[in-house]
């Protein structure tokens, strides 16, 4: 065989046991016995090493250095190869296994202090999270003490930089609270009201995934206490959550992690179990969760479609017609929780947990301190204080499981969907009939087209300036939508 062959045929066994890695994972949020916890932190901690000896193995560079690509998909192979070989031999193998072992545990850790509200339960451990990523991210600038953030956040969002992000981010922030400040002070939306059999939110959130083109031979539906999505080409399982009163966060998590699926399972086959047969970053992945869950599941064409269906599954739900359903579908409100928050407040929580997170890893800010930090910006940014560490910084797993560089790709999704959402409104001029029919496939079908199908193919800015016709992403798409929106239905 040639290097070439030899080296995908060894990508392939990697990616294949990542895969089984992260089975481990979906198992320990969905159906693992708690008193496993400890064990499963060994079994994840003996994979990560597997796989960061595979990862590190010497072999990799000398293939590397032999390898002709066959074509452009050859080419994006061997790209990302290199560049997660050139990250992982910098890791030291002790110290991925640690982080592995350490994160695992962390996780139920947080779970019980998010139940009782204790942050001095976690803030131990979340110490030895930060001291250990702090140490990923200097062996990865080379025993710099600068740009450890960034090192950090190219794992999620290759290409970008803190930097970049804080000018983008400040370029919608004002905009942000001007809009929140007019919604608030004017006249309250509808809400729905009632109490919502969970069998049947999990019921119609199957029906909705379907429409939403999540395939269910090749994955499935599970609770978790965060959703999430797992896995990639032919067993991508998505979770979801049910509240009694209300039915909201039970069908567009699932829509959201829909989104996340779909993007997986719409990846090409030729390139599954390969660098390319994955989402090539988590900006792109959030911007096909939240353009699913937003601008197509939230639309007032796509409301006109769920009231009927709601009124089908629970009777009477406290609004009365499609009109105010979607003001109630888009109410602005007070709350605490990001995965709750509305479209124009959720990125000022994602802003909040960037800027606290650079702080740590930069070590400016002690995990003594952060749970004051977070009440100080929490209450500076929405105008009123956090009512406990459950609904405050305990809130999110992320930092549980070590994803520092992770959270602001969620607002940089927001930005790719904007984008995409504009593209998308040029290319198929009828969306809203079909949106209103409760159809959305001609909008998946785009997005499989246009960003789902390549994977890993381009670069993640690459990618969606393609999609969009050349344009750079940028933050005035989304800032023109939800004036737009947000500004007819509050128009103070």
């Amino acid at each position: 065989m040639s290097a070439y062959e030899e080296l995908m045929g060894w990508a392939r066994e990697t990616q294949a046991l990542a895969q089984v890695a992260g089975r481990l994972g979906w198992d320990q949020e969905t159906v693992m016995p708690r008193g496993a916890a400890a064990q499963r932190a060994e079994e994840m901690g003996a994979m990560e090493a597997v796989l960061h000896a595979r990862r590190t193995d010497p072999r990799v560079g000398d293939w590397l250095a032999g390898a002709e690509a066959p074509d452009a998909a050859g080419k994006a192979q061997l790209r990302l190869i290199r560049r997660e070989y050139e990250r992982a031999i910098k890791v030291p193998g002790d110290l991925a296994a640690a982080l592995a072992r350490l994160t695992s545990r962390a996780q139920g850790v947080w779970a019980e202090a998010r139940a009782a509200g204790d942050m001095a339960g976690f803030a131990p451990v979340l110490a030895e999270i930060v001291a250990l990523k702090r140490e990923e991210a200097a062996a990865l600038t080379g025993g710099s003490d600068t740009g450890l953030y960034d090192a950090l956040l190219d794992d999620y969002e290759p290409g970008a930089s803190a930097a970049q992000l804080q000018a983008i981010f400040d370029e919608m922030r004002p905009r942000l609270v001007a809009l929140r400040a007019q919604a608030l002070n004017g006249a309250d939306a509808p809400e729905v009201s009632g109490t919502f059999d969970e069998a049947a939110q999990m019921a119609l959130s199957r029906e909705l995934a379907e429409r939403f083109g999540y395939d269910l031979t090749r994955g499935r539906i599970d609770k978790a206490v965060h959703p999430f999505s797992s896995g990639s080409g032919d067993d991508v399982r998505i979770t979801t959550r049910t509240v009694p009163d209300d039915p909201f966060n039970c069908l567009y998590s699932t829509i959201h992690e829909v989104g996340h699926a779909c993007y997986e399972q719409g990846i090409d086959s030729a390139y599954h179990l390969t660098p390319v047969g994955q989402g090539v970053s988590m900006g792109v992945h959030e911007s096909q969760s939240r353009i699913y869950e937003n601008q197509l599941g939230r639309s007032r064409a796509f409301c006109e479609f769920l009231y009927g269906r709601m009124r089908d599954a629970f009777g009477e739900i406290g609004v009365d017609g499609p009109e105010a359903f979607y003001a109630a579908v888009n109410r602005l409100h007070r709350g605490y929780i990001r995965t709750e928050a509305d479209e124009v407040q959720y990125n000022l929580h994602v802003m909040l947990r960037f800027d606290l997170e650079r702080a740590l890893i930069a070590g400016d800010l002690a995990v003594s301190d952060l749970e004051a930090a977070w009440n100080d910006r929490f209450e500076a940014d929405f105008g009123y204080p956090v009512k406990g560490a459950a609904s405050g910084v305990l809130q999110d797993v992320h930092w549980s499981v070590g994803l520092f560089g992770y959270f602001p790709t969620y607002a940089l999704g927001n930005v790719y969907a904007g984008c995409l959402h504009a593209a998308l409104r040029r290319e198929v001029p009828d969306l809203e009939t079909h949106l209103a029919n409760g159809n959305p496939a001609p909008a998946i079908e785009w997005l499989h087209q246009a960003v789902q199908r390549h994977g890993g193919l381009y670069q993640p800015q690459e990618l969606i300036a393609r999609a969009c016709g050349g344009e750079t992403p940028g933050a005035e798409p989304l800032m023109a939508y939800l004036e737009d929106k947000f500004g007819a239905l509050y128009p103070g």
